[in-house]
């Protein structure tokens, strides 16, 4: 399929360098680049997220700390050093 495309002067002229020390085209160039960040692309995409762990222990904020309050959930935190 023939199409038109805009793309960077100094791109393109590298493009045509490695073309040339490569002995091949221009098209097959880009049409290489395409494939392989289309595969990455697949690749990303099928990856499963793993699955979180989840504590389902007991407890809870330490008895004068108010969950709400930054400044007390940190005063906590420095306590506990």
């Amino acid at each position: 399929m023939k199409t038109t495309l805009d793309i960077d002067d100094e791109l393109l002229a590298r493009a045509k360098a490695l073309s040339a020390r490569e002995r091949k085209s221009v098209t097959r160039l880009i049409e290489e680049g395409l494939r392989l960040r289309l595969r990455g692309q697949v690749r990303r995409t099928q990856r499963t997220v793993p699955a979180l762990a989840i504590h389902r222990g007991k407890g809870g904020v330490a008895e004068g700390v108010d969950p709400r309050s930054n400044r007390s959930l940190l005063d906590a935190a420095d306590d506990g050093a």
